[in-house]
């Protein structure tokens, strides 16, 4: 896309006028031809107002200017006649502003375009649009199999952008060089950096290349055949000319020989007999003798004997102006050495899983035999002293129940009276266990002795309370 202007650090002759045409370039690949009348001095890249192919104006960079302007209008076959238009001024901070204003609008009034193509059901895509500086008009780029009824949509368009709409079509390797992109070879695409002009290309660009006819490998991003199948083309051409067409099978004394592979630079020929898994190397001219042998019914000596010795490849070891003592040359030795560290992390891992695993063993089987014995010094004790209770309840028994029974206050003083005491809060008292068992008399069964022990100790209860409200009652008077 960029022209290098090798004529600038001429100088031109006294009398020499400047060519009036100058070459502007705008978005994307478009390149047009303007009328310098005003013989503005203008270098390459400035940026200038020029006129619009509808009027107002517009706003691009300067591309190329001088002689070299007159070749460029040859090569696209534009006379002088043809160039109308004309360059107002260099673009001013006003001009530059409005055109980044228009740029702006670009992105979003594609999507707006893309959603009415999509509710009016059309087949094509809008892949670009080309505002005018002064945004009186919009260009939509667009691309479709085939012919598109769009004036529906361009009545839409008009209502909502309130613009002037242009439609134009264009091809898929136009679409990618307009978009950019990077292609296989890691670098950005050729059509979106240099290339302004498309040429055919063809599948024989790949046969006379030797390339497998792989549509996946050829293609490009646009689809296509890759464009640079053409740039080494013509020294393919220039090298096959020494090297025989249409092939065949070669007559021998030691039988057919069949044609296996082309070296094209190296104007070598591999053959092979069949049965025999060896390729013969043979030159190129020695192949056309042979085949004019066989036309003239003659047949010829072994390959074998006119095979030629291919030089195997040189392995160019490493020579280094210092002594490698850290072998820092090597890209693996990162991986090596994390390898070995965690190889070595690893077992060490292991071994202390292992000893941890021994040492958790021995101890679970500690504090289980440790948690055996204590069970069984527990449950003797408990037995021990359960009979030790028992003998002690019975001895104390009989002692628990004299205390237990007190004589009657009543006995010596006055009898009470009808009034009922305050009940005071009962003393918890000690409930014999054994009584009822060790006074229980001969016959009786142990259900009955314990009630009968249950009435005695109420009964003395009752008594004690009466005791002490008359005994009580006559000091609070």
């Amino acid at each position: 896309m960029e022209v290098h202007d090798w004529l600038s650090n001429l100088d031109m002759p006294s009398n020499y006028k400047p060519f009036q045409v100058t070459e502007i370039k705008f978005k994307g690949s478009r390149k047009e031809f303007f009328l310098n009348s005003d013989n503005i001095y203008l270098e390459i890249g400035e940026l200038v107002a020029v006129e619009g192919p509808t009027g107002g104006f517009d706003v691009g960079h300067v591309s190329l200017t001088g002689e070299l302007v007159r070749i460029q209008m040859k090569r696209r076959k534009t006379t002088l006649d043809q160039v109308t238009k004309k360059i107002y001024r260099k673009a001013t901070e006003a001009d530059v502003e409005k055109w980044n204003s228009a740029k702006g609008m670009e992105w979003e009034t594609m999507h707006k375009a893309r959603k009415l193509a999509l509710d009016l059901r059309l087949q094509m895509k809008i892949s670009d649009v080309d505002y005018q500086a002064d945004k009186t008009k919009a260009t939509f780029f667009y691309t479709a199999d085939g012919r598109v009824d769009f004036r529906e949509l361009i009545k839409k368009m008009a209502e909502s952008f309130r613009i002037r709409i242009e439609m134009r079509q264009i091809g898929m390797r136009q679409e990618a060089g307009r978009l950019g992109g990077i292609g296989s070879c890691g670098r950005e695409l050729c059509c979106s950096t240099w290339l302004t002009n498309f040429k055919t290309v063809s599948t024989a660009a790949a046969r006379y290349q030797n390339l497998s006819l792989n549509t996946l490998k050829l293609a490009g991003q646009c689809g296509k055949l890759k464009c640079c199948l053409n740039y080494e083309l013509d020294t393919y051409l220039d090298a096959l000319k020494d090297i025989p067409d249409k092939i065949e099978n070669l007559d021998t004394e030691a039988g057919y020989a069949r044609h296996q592979k082309t070296d094209i630079f190296k104007k070598v020929m591999w053959f092979s007999y069949q049965g025999d898994e060896n390729w013969i190397p043979v030159k190129a001219a020695r192949v056309k003798e042979i085949m004019a042998m066989n036309k003239a019914g003659k047949k010829a000596p072994n390959l074998k004997e006119d095979a030629i010795q291919v030089a195997a490849p040189i392995v160019v070891e490493k020579s280094f102006d210092y002594e490698n003592v850290v072998g820092q040359d090597s890209l693996t030795r990162l991986d090596e050495r994390s390898r070995g560290k965690n190889n070595r992390n690893n077992n060490q891992k292991n071994n202390r899983n292992s000893q941890k695993n021994n040492r958790d063993k021995a101890s679970v089987g500690e504090k289980n035999a440790q948690h055996n014995n204590n069970r069984q010094q527990q449950g003797g004790q408990k037995q021990q002293g359960g009979k030790q209770q028992q003998k002690q309840q019975q001895n104390t028994a009989p002692k628990a129940q004299q205390q237990a029974v007190p004589k009657p206050a009543h006995v010596n003083g006055p009898k009470p009276q009808n009034n009922k005491p305050k009940q005071q809060p009962q003393q918890q008292v000690q409930k014999p266990v054994a009584k009822a068992e060790g006074n229980a008399v001969q016959g009786e069964k142990p259900e009955q002795g314990k009630n009968k022990s249950r009435n005695n100790r109420r009964k003395n209860n009752n008594r004690r309370n009466n005791n002490n409200g008359s005994e009580n009652k006559p000091a609070a008077e």
